[in-house]
């Protein structure tokens, strides 16, 4: 019989919801305390998901409630410290996303968690979709051969007018650096996680919304170790036609040598063999929570992991890899050249 672990948390944003509610239902947890300056907004978290001590000071939660781990969901520039606050008292961490507004930050983070031997990974949860998982396992049972093309579409519609972002992320509309930074990074990652790694970098990336100051457009192409190669065609400006806008984030064709997999905007799987008609593949998913309940899957894999001691899959050091690929994709759309890693 294993012992229930203790976390806190830091932060009550509008995501946070999902990660707070995830923890409910993970039995080996217990959410003790929260931090977060605002008492309304920390209320409106503890009373839901029953959180029952709050702090408005982080450093005084993890010395008082000594906790096995802490969940951080706060922006990307509080990150450091509080890592570095974490791992200095034997606090393994789970950071949220984006993990350092630069890539000399966030190799800062793994390197100095890393000196301090806790476990760490970044809330990276876009490879924790089922659908995505599901995919893996299909890639891996050579159903299609060998994958040579993957094509993700998405638009996600948040970002026009003069209000943009306004009733959800309002910070976005100051990002320098939006779309990959923000949204582009989850992709680059999946696609490492289904084709293995990149090799190199080409982005076109513009500015569709004046209102705002970074990207919200691009198209990524990347080369893998493999021979594969990635796209992805994204912006947040235009709208898609899904009943649900923000289940799979978009429709994703995979072709392979033996033929091609779909994935529909409903979260249907669908397998098309050389020279026969496309079959639906059958597989479990739920619109639970966020994108599939996969705050609840990633977060799931961070308690098995830490019982088994197995590695995490977005550990700091996996996770610098999608960061470098990120990076290329700046610089490439910066001087219209392909960027080799």
């Amino acid at each position: 019989m294993q012992n229930k672990l203790k976390g806190v948390a830091i932060g009550a944003g509008y995501f946070s919801k999902f990660q707070y509610e995830a923890w409910t239902r993970i039995p080996d947890v217990e959410i003790t305390a929260l931090c977060n300056s605002n008492i309304e907004r920390a209320k409106s978290i503890m009373e839901p998901y029953g959180v029952k001590k709050h702090y408005t000071d982080y450093k005084e939660m993890i010395l008082t409630e000594k906790p096995d781990f802490v969940d951080i969901i706060t922006p990307p520039e509080t990150h450091f410290e509080m890592c570095k606050f974490a791992a200095d008292n034997g606090v393994h961490i789970i950071c949220q996303k984006p993990l350092a507004p630069t890539f000399e930050e966030s190799k800062k983070i793994v390197d100095y968690v890393s000196s301090k031997g806790v476990r760490f990974v970044v809330h990276e949860n876009f490879r924790f979709q089922p659908w995505h998982r599901e995919i893996k396992k299909i890639i891996n049972n050579n159903d299609i051969g060998d994958i040579f093309s993957l094509n993700f579409r998405s638009r996600m519609g948040d970002g026009w007018g003069n209000d943009a972002y306004l009733a959800r992320q309002p910070y976005f509309r100051d990002y320098k650096k939006l779309l990959i930074y923000e949204t582009g990074v989850h992709f680059i990652d999946t696609f490492r996680y289904h084709a293995g790694e990149v090799t190199s970098a080409y982005a076109i990336l513009k500015r569709l919304n004046p209102v705002i100051k970074g990207e919200d457009s691009g198209l990524v192409v990347l080369n893998f170790e493999n021979k594969a190669h990635a796209i992805w065609d994204a912006n947040r400006y235009n709208e898609n036609n899904f009943k649900k806008s923000r289940y799979t984030f978009g429709e994703y064709l995979i072709d392979g040598s033996k033929g091609s997999i779909r994935l529909y905007s409903d979260g249907k799987i669908t397998i098309q063999k050389l020279g026969e008609a496309e079959k639906e593949h059958q597989y479990t998913h739920n619109d639970v929570g966020f994108a599939g309940d996969c705050c609840y899957i990633f977060q799931q894999d961070f308690i098995d992991k830490l019982f088994t001691g197995e590695p995490f899959e977005t550990s700091g050091k996996n996770y610098l890899k999608t960061l470098q690929v990120q990076e290329a994709v700046y610089k490439s759309a910066q001087i219209n050249a392909p960027v080799v890693l």
